[in-house]
């Protein structure tokens, strides 16, 4: 809940916005030092939104973002609103259930805000401007101590750099006010004239540097550079008195200083000039930042490694695995997972548990070379990461060296505790592949590993892949990928044969499963057509795909269409029609750019009713296409009675129509018959030019196949064609 709202609060809210006002930070650019912070805080507590807000009299502005669009809201929908009103971390558990929060639109609405954390950012004045905050859209019922002067410290770094960045601007207005300020500054501002001679020297550099203002004033600036950069420093003299402007001025730098003890710290500094009597003057503000940056080597080290056991953690796990993966180099993943571990934490504690944890750790840290990337990706599973490398032995004999490390008995407290492991290994060649598929293959092996009887390694195989899904109920998985937005529409493109011009693409679903990768229709659309949610996927496809083509269409292509194939379900309802027209509509895609595809098997399914409602699309002036054509005993009768424009010759007549007579003849047959009805052709599973040629000189003037691409993403999809689109249509 929010603190209490004190008098002293609400009667110096005009000094509160006054300070604010001082910092001139409202409504400014972007600054790369802020969104470092909201990143870090973004990193450190595994969120997807961190902010640097700034409340104002009406709103609240962001002068940082990770992970969230708007640059500001109303302050009466502002959780910093609250943060700011003590100087403690405000903690919001679960918005939804709070009675202040739960009816916010912010909470309602977009981002969907479950859990918030706000620690204010309090100004030397005392007065709090704001607060560096963290969200995620799922509720967190443990925010620790630690979690919290986390956060503060990172609140510090962000007010820091606010009275920093205050410092400059003021030391920019002028020499005179400057030195208003100097006296009283905790950091230290020092001038100097054209030949590089100091002319003030404050409080704060007194202490910083160890030299009186006596003693600094009149000597050279060299006096606190390290002697190993004065050489450099000389330089930038000269090229100063030669006219070019200093490569320093208007940034803000760390480097290196030396005090009158000859003692070197960091430093951060920011240099201004001016003119006076038509010669140059220079002014610096200097911060000692050792401090900062052992806070930074904490705050760092918390980002990168687990806290509990000190391994590198999951984030960077994933970061190192994805470098490697993006310079396509071999790589092998070994990955562990503890025997027994559940029964240990439910019998002697969670306590008893994290020592176990820790043992483990450093008996792998021992275990792996250090070249490797050894992680804890959480709970009790443990991976070891090998770039450069697919050896399955070497990887093998890794995985059975820690099983025998792991199972040495553990003495806690004079008691004696037994635990085993399980390895999953994956090794992937010099080739295209990614962090999540490498990682999702050891973790179908370990799964394997444990199915034979656990204390042993298994390597990944390819079938592997296709056994996942028989885990659990394939129905309710489909469930949870309609749930999760998991499907995902690809394009294969449909080409003129005689030019090679794109003239459209089909829609294919996709399934996205969780650490496999992309799983291929035919594991998973028998199920899907006979399910539940056969008609709701079928309506997302349909008007997925009719989205893109009226995107494709506007930016270039005007005659690109677009084929959807329909399941057996979309025809039961009898509003099949309604529901393409409604998709036209909503994307401002004309009729004729839409074909529809539909097989034997789901004409034969309901023929009297299916038939009606293609005479209603086709009456729309949608396309039909009779996909698998010729594979099917009713096909040439159902070609008479159904309203088809266009064909399509199954790949399974065309992939050896080379050399195979029989499939020639087919063809053949096919595009005679189409043309004395006038029906449209189009060829799937073209392959090589060869077949190409053969169905042009067959009257088949369209084709499909890897000869012109395989189903590609949209992404793929735009920047293989898209280009193309543009320029023919301007030719």
């Amino acid at each position: 809940m929010p603190p209490s709202v004190s008098a002293t609060v609400v009667d110096d809210e005009a000094e509160r916005l006054a300070a604010l006002n001082s910092f001139k930070i409202v409504d400014t650019p972007p600054e790369k030092e802020f969104d470092r912070i909201v990143e870090t805080a973004g990193a450190i507590f595994d969120v997807p939104i961190a902010l640097v807000s700034l409340v104002t009299s009406d709103r609240q502005v962001f002068k940082a973002r990770s992970g969230l669009a708007a640059a500001s809201t109303g302050r009466d929908a502002s959780f910093c609103a609250h943060a700011i009103l003590g100087d403690d971390v405000f903690v919001v558990p679960d918005a939804a259930l709070d009675i202040l929060f739960r009816d916010n639109p912010l909470v309602t609405g977009e981002p969907f805000i479950r859990f918030y954390a706000g620690a204010p950012l309090m100004a030397p004045s005392g007065h709090r401007l704001g607060s560096l905050c963290i969200i995620d859209t799922k509720p967190r019922l443990n925010f620790s101590a630690k979690d919290r002067r986390t956060l503060q410290n990172l609140a510090a770094l962000a007010m820091d750099r606010m009275e920093l960045r205050r410092l400059e601007q003021v030391a920019a207005d002028g020499v005179e006010r400057s030195a208003n300020i100097a006296a009283a500054s905790p950091d230290a501002i020092v001038t100097a004239d054209h030949d590089n001679r100091i002319t003030s020297w404050n409080a704060a550099a007194q202490r910083m540097f160890g030299y009186s203002a006596s003693e600094a004033i009149g000597q050279s600036l060299a006096l606190i550079v390290p002697p190993a950069m004065r050489s450099a420093h000389t330089a930038g003299l000269a090229r100063v008195a030669r006219g070019e402007a200093p490569r320093l001025l208007g940034t803000t730098v760390d480097l290196a200083a030396s005090r009158k003890d000859g003692s070197e710290f960091p430093i951060e500094l920011s240099l201004s000039r001016w003119h006076e009597n038509g010669a140059p003057q220079f002014g610096a503000i200097i911060r000692d930042v050792t401090g900062r940056r052992e806070n930074e080597t904490k705050l760092k080290r918390a980002a990168e490694f687990d806290h509990l056991t000190g391994l590198t953690n999951r984030i960077t796990l994933f970061a190192r695995l994805s470098e490697t993966c993006a310079k396509n180099e071999p790589a092998s993943v070994v990955f562990l997972d503890l025997d027994g571990f559940k029964e240990i934490n439910d019998t002697l504690g969670h306590v008893v548990g994290d020592r176990v944890l820790q043992v483990v750790a450093e008996r792998l840290r021992n275990t792996v070379e250090i070249e490797h990337t050894l992680a804890r990706l959480g709970g009790d599973e443990f991976v070891v990461f090998l770039s450069g490398t697919a050896d399955p032995i070497a990887a093998s004999a890794l995985g059975e060296k820690m099983i025998e490390t792991v199972s040495l008995p553990i003495e806690i407290d004079n008691d004696l505790i037994h635990v085993g492991a399980s390895v999953g290994i994956a090794v992937q060649a010099a080739k295209a592949w990614s962090a999540e598929q490498l990682l999702g293959n050891a973790d179908l092996a370990l799964y394997r590993a444990k199915a034979e009887g656990r204390g042993c390694t298994h390597l990944f195989t390819p079938e592997l892949r296709s056994k996942a899904l028989t885990r659990g109920d394939t129905s309710q998985q489909l469930r949870e990928a309609w749930d999760g937005r998991a499907f995902e529409l690809y394009y294969q493109p449909q080409v003129r044969l005689s030019d090679g011009r794109l003239t459209g693409a089909e829609a294919l679903i996709r399934w996205n499963y969780p650490y496999v990768g992309v799983i291929m229709p035919g594991a998973f659309l028998p199920i899907l057509e006979t399910s539940p949610l056969a008609g709701l996927v079928g309506e997302w496809i349909l008007r997925t795909a009719c989205e893109q083509a009226s995107r494709w269409r506007q930016a270039g292509h005007s005659d690109f269409r677009i084929g959807v194939n329909l399941f057996a379900a979309q025809f039961r309802g009898n509003d099949l029609a309604a529901i393409v027209q409604r998709a036209l509509s909503d994307f401002d895609l004309p009729a004729e750019a839409l074909e529809l595809e539909v097989t034997e098997n789901i004409i034969l399914s309901n023929a009297r009713s299916i038939i009606a409602q293609l005479t209603e699309l086709r009456g729309m002036g949608v396309g039909i296409a009779f996909d698998d054509f010729g594979t099917g005993y009713a096909s040439l009768t159902m070609l008479k009675e159904y309203p088809v424009t266009r064909l399509k010759i199954d790949r399974s007549f065309v992939s050896n129509i080379g050399d195979n007579r029989k499939d020639q003849a087919i063809v053949s047959a096919i595009t005679k018959l189409a043309a004395d009805l006038d029906l449209a052709v189009i060829a799937e599973g073209i392959e090589t030019s060869e077949q190409a040629t053969f169905m042009l000189g067959n009257a088949c003037a369209h084709g499909q196949g890897y000869l012109f691409g395989r189903p590609m993403t949209t992404a793929a999809f735009e920047k293989r064609f898209l280009a193309d689109m543009v320029r023919q249509s301007v030719a």
